[in-house]
């Protein structure tokens, strides 16, 4: 059952002033000594020669300022730990991510289980390295209004309750935003195509998501519990206006896939080298500290394409997994 499938648009890459000028100078110097099209380095190269960055990317799951703290900080750990450059690279939509990682734009990608599988499955040769330790028990909840007459309940047959209401998604290729609940609102008889007060909802972000069902524009939606969790310490939700009816079972989610022109350019060890970056953060050094804290995250663990078979398996139903 294909429930609702929209292509995002990749953002082209703009160029800046500052670049169109630093072509235009290194033209007018050519021209000047006489020198051909193909002498010398490129522009912007080193005396030494300039390696290619490996660029990083990440669904945009969350707030940009988010993303950019937490990527940011990434890119500049991978960096020194690596020895080489490391870029991050924004995207405008979870479709982008998994389009970018395909046409070999983005390297390294911090991906979610259903993008993940997406992206793998249409990049052959792409590895699945590293999950937090906190990826292999991994849950949505189920939130609601708590002016909007729906009530806890115990399991997913429970979830009937909501049919006839206003209900909001995350983002359309989002695991715990979409794909899990969606799979189990279909388990509860509940279709999200025809049985809710109109079309459901997509927030496009799990923080986006608390706020419409927090303000009432809707009267209930589903989101990744990490988030929900990490924004109640923040003390950012009303939990006067919205309250949890339902945390589902867990699954397999967020995961950094690495592709393979990556591998190509920069090494056949370049897989082991990122693993390691990633497993051998630690607790005892505060600068690895913190990049755990901005994922959430005790360590990193190894992964395979194995762990998100389930996940895969529900794609595939909801007709959001084709291929490979």
């Amino acid at each position: 059952m294909n429930l609702r499938s929209r292509a995002g648009v990749p953002g082209a890459p703009r160029t800046t002033r500052t670049a169109r000028a630093t072509r235009a100078l290194a033209v007018l110097a050519a021209a000047a000594l006489g020198l051909t099209a193909c002498s010398g380095p490129p522009a912007g190269a080193s005396d030494q020669g300039a390696e290619r960055p490996l660029v990083i990317g990440a669904i945009p799951d969350q707030d940009t300022d988010r993303l950019q703290e937490v990527y940011g900080a990434t890119a500049s750990y991978l960096s020194d730990e690596l020895g080489l450059p490391v870029e991050y690279r924004p995207v405008t939509d979870y479709a982008a991510a998994v389009s970018q990682f395909r046409t070999g734009d983005l390297d390294l990608v911090w991906f979610g289980g259903l993008t993940g599988v997406q992206a793998r499955l249409q990049t052959p040769g792409a590895l699945p390295l590293v999950q937090r330790d906190i990826d292999d028990d991994f849950h949505s909840v189920f939130i609601a209004g708590t002016g909007s007459g729906l009530a806890p309940v115990q399991d997913a047959a429970g979830l009937a309750e909501l049919a006839g209401t206003t209900f909001t998604f995350g983002s359309e290729s989002s695991t715990s935003g979409y794909l899990v609940p969606a799979s189990h609102l279909l388990e509860a008889g509940v279709d999200p195509e025809t049985d809710l007060d109109g079309p459901p909802g997509f927030s496009g972000s799990h923080d986006k998501t608390i706020e419409l069902v927090e303000s009432g524009s809707y009267a209930a939606g589903a989101l990744n519990e990490q988030v929900w969790e990490s924004r109640l310490a923040a003390g950012d939700v009303d939990t006067a206006a919205v309250q949890v009816l339902w945390r589902s079972p867990a699954f397999a989610d967020y995961h950094w896939l690495l592709g393979p022109s990556a591998v190509e350019d920069l090494g056949e060890d370049l897989p082991q080298r990122v693993s390691d970056a990633f497993t051998g953060l630690s607790r005892d050094d505060p600068e690895q500290a913190a990049v755990l804290d901005l994922f959430g995250a005790g360590s990193f663990q190894p992964t395979t394409a194995e762990a998100y078979a389930g996940i895969e398996a529900t794609g595939r139903r909801l007709g959001l997994v084709s291929g490979g």
